[in-house]
């Protein structure tokens, strides 16, 4: 409806979570600007130039909403999924350097491959990022998750991830599929390490489903 802003944050039940709680929740299918990358975040040039590609087509896409077809939403926040060879990366030794990343921005689902397309173009018509053309426009399928909202440092996750990973997900006769998957709440440029609020995903399935 014109005139309103739509806050997909706050009417989604999928990024809603509560610390302390784990939280199965069906995702629906969901669009996305998607980045790849490898490395640690901290440390890697390709993480800053992939955020620094995605921001501005989130904003490109939000104006062009606005503008052409009459429908205002707020940007949606930053999102990765995270992967290793060996998971145990992430709840023991948290070796950033061998984890392999998507960097996501969720975008409604009345934006389509022309209006993407533009968005890019706009985006690099001055200061072109570096990794502009490595942005995409992605449908993601996650289904039945487990999540958990953590408030704290991203170093500080290993004690949540393990208690996720081996602890509940096990009891409730479920597997972990996928990848891992946060939303980051909040700007770690403006708010304190153990300030900082991000929602734990994981998709699982019953452990009697066949693996595909």
């Amino acid at each position: 409806m014109t005139g309103t802003k739509l806050d997909l944050k706050k009417d989604l039940d999928p990024y809603q979570a509560k610390r302390g709680r784990f939280r199965l929740v069906n995702v629906p299918d969901m669009q996305y600007l998607m980045i790849d990358g490898h490395g640690d975040p901290n440390t890697s040039p390709a993480y800053a130039d992939s955020v620094n590609a995605l921001c501005p087509v989130a904003y490109k896409l939000k104006f062009a909403s606005k503008r052409d077809l009459g429908r205002d939403y707020v940007v949606m926040p930053l999102e990765g999924l995270w992967w290793a060879e060996d998971m145990d990366s992430f709840t023991a030794s948290r070796d950033k350097a061998r984890w392999d990343w998507t960097l996501m921005i969720m975008t409604p689902d009345w934006i389509d491959q022309q209006v993407f397309d533009d968005a890019v173009e706009q985006a690099g018509a001055r200061d072109r990022p570096a990794r502009l053309g490595d942005v995409r426009l992605e449908t993601l399928s996650e289904g039945r998750c487990v999540q958990t909202l953590h408030v704290g440092s991203y170093d500080d996750e290993a004690d949540v991830l393990a208690r996720m990973h081996h602890e509940f997900i096990p009891a409730q006769s479920l597997r972990m599929v996928g990848k891992h998957h946060e939303i980051y709440l909040s700007d770690p440029r403006k708010t304190a390490p153990e300030k900082l609020r991000t929602i734990l995903r994981q998709p699982v399935r019953d452990i009697t489903e066949p693996q595909v």
